[in-house]
């Protein structure tokens, strides 16, 4: 059965980083693409950074650019995601999701299908 756990979360001051990680279990990495999402309180779920099947292109979007760093390891079958200059706007509950046949750029969202249960972040001062 197809798992994701995310950990790593926590409450940090502006400024700070934070790793992320998902690991995935119940399947094997390839032909899969997977992504980061978070949702903010009262506010929807946005994608935040997909990486395609591929593994030769990582999407972001703008609010993270530049701060934000999504990586993988087929090895271990787990995803990360190194935040650095965190931001109050950044707080959320950050989830890693996975699909098959991930486009490039953020068509790569559309492929997924599967989400982790969520890993909290609070960004206060």
């Amino acid at each position: 059965q197809l798992q994701l756990a995310e950990s790593g979360g926590g409450d940090v001051q502006p400024g700070a980083s934070l790793r992320l990680s998902c690991a995935a279990s119940g399947f094997t990495p390839n032909g899969y693409g997977y992504a980061w999402y978070r949702q903010a309180p009262g506010k929807e779920r946005e994608g935040i950074s997909c990486i395609n099947t591929n593994n030769d292109d990582i999407y972001y979007k703008d609010s993270v650019k530049g701060r934000f760093s999504m990586s993988r390891d087929n090895a271990k079958n787990t995803i990360y995601l190194e935040m650095n200059n965190l931001k109050p706007e950044d707080t959320g509950v950050y989830f890693c999701a996975v699909g098959l046949y991930a486009a490039a750029g953020r068509y790569c969202f559309y492929a997924m299908k599967h989400w982790g249960k969520g890993t909290p972040v609070t960004v206060s001062s």
